[in-house]
């Protein structure tokens, strides 16, 4: 079956979420964890330990989100079942990233799941082959009933005496 039109693209855009994710993501870790770190230094600690555990749970929550885009992507290009349920938990994942996120994130739900869509990724089971394929079969040939008895020979008969 031929690939659908649009999983390249949605795959696409899948490993550009996934960029946009780990840019965002360094900068996090790049810049608000060391600001952080310095306002807590000079200023009030108490204060910005909540600061502190918000980024901790952004920096899990975008590394999740960016392991699905990549798996989701790979999924997509190679066909698989799995990366066509991945791609459907991304879409729904990038409902929260507005507007862009959100526009893509509803139109890729709903070709996702659309019954061509879903046809090509699911594999169809492997069937027997029909009877007028299957080759007909050789019978080897019967081995020997018996095998031949073979009978000593009688003892050398002595000729009467006169």
């Amino acid at each position: 079956m031929k690939r659908p039109e649009l999983v390249l693209l949605l795959a696409i855009w899948e490993f550009i979420a996934a960029f946009i994710t780990l840019v965002i993501l360094a900068a996090i870790l790049l810049f608000g964890f060391p600001g952080m770190m310095n306002s807590v230094r000079y200023g009030d600690r108490m204060g910005y330990v909540g600061a502190i555990f918000g980024l901790c749970i952004a920096c899990i929550i975008l590394g999740i989100y960016f392991s699905v885009s990549i798996a989701g992507g790979i999924g997509l290009l190679t066909g698989k079942e799995w990366g066509r349920i991945v791609s459907i938990v991304q879409a729904a994942m990038s409902l929260f990233s507005i507007p862009f996120g959100t526009i893509i994130g509803a139109l890729s739900l709903v070709y996702l799941t659309r019954s061509q869509v879903r046809d090509y990724f699911v594999k169809p089971a492997i069937q027997p082959p029909s009877p007028s394929v299957i080759p007909p079969t050789v019978t080897p040939p019967a081995p020997p009933a018996e095998p031949p008895t073979v009978t000593p020979p009688s003892p050398p008969t002595t000729p009467p005496a006169p």
